[in-house]
């Protein structure tokens, strides 16, 4: 293989030149005395033409003998063809079996329908697909772009650990861990630390696993995935909110102007995230409570919100489904929220708290809050909740030397992903997703 080595998502910088592609056959098809093998390589998908009195003999016969996901490379000329979806097709000129699939053990995942119990337990097959593929190169992009957007808006990553002596949100959804003689548990946030950071940098952001035992089975819940979370000295709560505008709006045009190709693999209705743009529509927690309590008494919700509870998936699915925008539902009373929340000055039984809901039904992505300031009040929460307080130790300081108001958020990235793809489950959004009853492969 002489020619230069092309991925086949930047083919086209090679039109008309002969290039070598690293990758596998994806499908093959025959008309007569003409191949169409399929090749892709993780970047992209592009169709080879071989026909078979322009290669010499054993080059059509390896390629007509090739099964699905043979490992190949192939040397082919670069073609432009507004009928293939790439733009271009391989003109095969000669090809090096790297691994024939063997015909008696043949690849588990076939063009056919598959159930999705044994999708998952293949994925590690599964993410070869074109459809899995291109959701993990979106995802990929929109964690880029989380990264660039506070990179460029003047904050510092700092990274929390993983093992943590005490819960964020109560200890009723911890893993808990043995360390060494101690009982620790795996993070479910990393905000608490990266307020400690704030204090020292000004603006900070997270990002990194955290992991919640909840025994949940919708849609929207893994027991382990990935967040990104800013925090801001001297940050209020209009702040955050804002932030969060600019921060879901960034990623939305990102993926746009880099992910199309791959949103139409997917099936994405990128229409609906063209509308996508800032300011997003506010409303207060009663504002929500009454529009939950109309949706029931006009049949649309089976059960009837009762205010002075936690929204649950049902009711943020209704919400958002209102609005061709994500849309910020503020000022939860406080007792449903966690005990490090700002209480409301006007109305201290409320909470100074934002959860930010994608439109689409597809709930919340971002929780945000401005925290507490107060020593006395926070020592106090921590209390009346039975939290342990010499774990808190060290978070009660930062109320102690130089105590100011501060804010964040923290944004699920599988949720976007979810949302940004349009996908039904949360499962396809993680290489391999971790659930209730799901912990291989």
């Amino acid at each position: 293989m002489s020619a230069p080595i092309s991925t086949i998502a930047e083919i086209g910088k090679h039109e008309g030149q002969a290039v070598t592609i690293r990758g596998w056959l994806y499908n093959l098809r025959e008309s007569g005395k003409l191949l169409f093998p399929q090749f892709r390589d993780g970047s992209g998908v592009i169709q080879g033409v071989v026909p078979k009195n322009a290669v010499p003999p054993e080059v059509f016969d390896a390629i007509k003998e090739l099964t699905q996901e043979s490992s190949v490379i192939v040397e082919g000329k670069v073609r432009a063809d507004k009928r293939a979806p790439s733009g271009y097709e391989l003109d095969v000129s000669n090809v090096q079996v790297v691994q024939r699939v063997s015909e008696s053990t043949p690849y588990p995942i076939t063009p056919k329908e598959h159930g999705t119990e044994f999708l998952m337990e293949h994925r590690h097959l599964w993410v070869r697909s074109l459809r899995q593929a291109a959701i993990l190169r979106v995802r990929a992009e929109i964690i880029r772009a989380a990264r660039d957007f506070f990179d460029g808006n003047g904050f510092t990553l700092t990274d929390p650990p993983i093992i943590t002596p005490a819960a964020c949100e109560g200890t009723s959804t911890l893993f808990p861990v043995d360390y060494f003689e101690e009982q620790a548990y795996l993070t479910q946030s990393g905000q608490l630390y990266i307020e400690a950071t704030a204090m020292a940098l000004g603006k900070v952001y997270s990002f990194g696993p955290t992991f919640r035992a909840e025994k949940s089975k919708t849609r929207r819940h893994l027991t382990e995935f990935w967040m990104v979370e800013p925090e801001v000295a001297y940050g209020t709560l209009d702040d955050v909110m804002e932030l969060a505008e600019g921060l879901l709006t960034f990623l939305v045009k990102r993926c746009l102007e880099r992910r199309r190709a791959d949103f139409q693999t997917i099936g994405r209705d990128v229409g609906k995230l063209e509308k996508i743009e800032a300011p997003f529509p506010r409303i207060t927690y009663d504002e929500a409570v009454q529009k939950l309590q109309e949706g029931h008494s006009q049949g649309a919700l089976e059960n009837k919100f009762e205010y002075g509870g936690d929204l649950g998936s049902p009711d943020e699915t209704y919400l958002s489904s209102q609005y061709d925008k994500p849309v910020m539902v503020h000022r939860y009373p406080a007792s449903v929220k966690a005990f490090y929340m700002e209480p409301d000055p006007q109305h201290p039984e409320l909470a100074l708290c934002v959860d930010v809901l994608a439109p689409e039904g597809y709930g919340e992505i971002i929780g945000g809050s401005q925290r507490m300031a107060s020593h006395d009040l926070l020592l106090q929460r921590i209390h009346e909740q039975n939290l342990p307080e010499e774990a808190f130790q060290w978070y009660l300081d930062l109320r102690k030397f130089g105590s100011v108001p501060h804010s964040g958020f923290g944004m699920g990235i599988e949720r976007a992903v979810a949302w940004i793809c349009g996908l039904e489950h949360v499962r396809e959004t993680i290489p391999f997703p971790r659930m209730l009853h799901r912990l291989y492969p």
